[in-house]
């Protein structure tokens, strides 16, 4: 399930991504400090990808992460990254160690890979709250629903609107 989820919320950023120009994706926003949409994608993209690409060796460093700008620019090129790692999720769950420059880089916690997917998620969704902030400034993008909300809180409005 969780796996099926994280794919529902790939797409929804692919889907965003489709809408938008490079020179949207690029705009900065005073309401995300100047930040852009790009900005906040590549973001998403590149910590699952530190999950994804360092999930044979186990060793995973967010800090130590990829930066490519052209992510950050290029919609077409996010939405390949994106789409690449959504058909490379679904593969077993495993330990895995995880390092953080907040402690040190030689400071290991044990995680594993469902776990970090999980982080992933919620790390997602909490950007894509932001992004959803400067897409209003839009009103030519079509947002979803479920866009920038915790599934939890989805769950939640559903006991309620019964």
């Amino acid at each position: 399930m969780l796996v099926k989820i994280v794919k529902l919320n790939l797409t929804e950023n692919i889907n965003i991504l489709q809408q938008l120009t490079n020179e949207e994706m690029i705009l900065p926003f005073p309401e995300l400090g100047n930040a852009t949409i790009g900005e906040h994608m590549r973001h998403i993209i590149e910590l699952l990808g530190s999950l994804l690409d360092n999930y044979d060796s186990g060793y995973i460093n967010y800090d130590k992460r990829k930066r490519d700008i052209i992510l950050q620019s290029d919609t077409k090129e996010a939405i390949k990254i994106l789409e690449k790692y959504r058909s490379e999720l679904d593969i077993p769950n495993k330990s895995l160690s995880l390092t953080h420059n907040c402690f040190s880089d030689k400071e290991m916690l044990e995680t594993n890979y469902f776990r970090e997917l999980l982080y992933n998620l919620e790390h997602s969704i909490h950007h894509q709250a932001l992004i959803k902030v400067a897409l209003y400034r839009l009103p030519h993008i079509k947002i979803s629903d479920s866009f920038g909300i915790a599934p939890s809180t989805l769950e939640y409005r559903k006991q309620c609107a019964q």
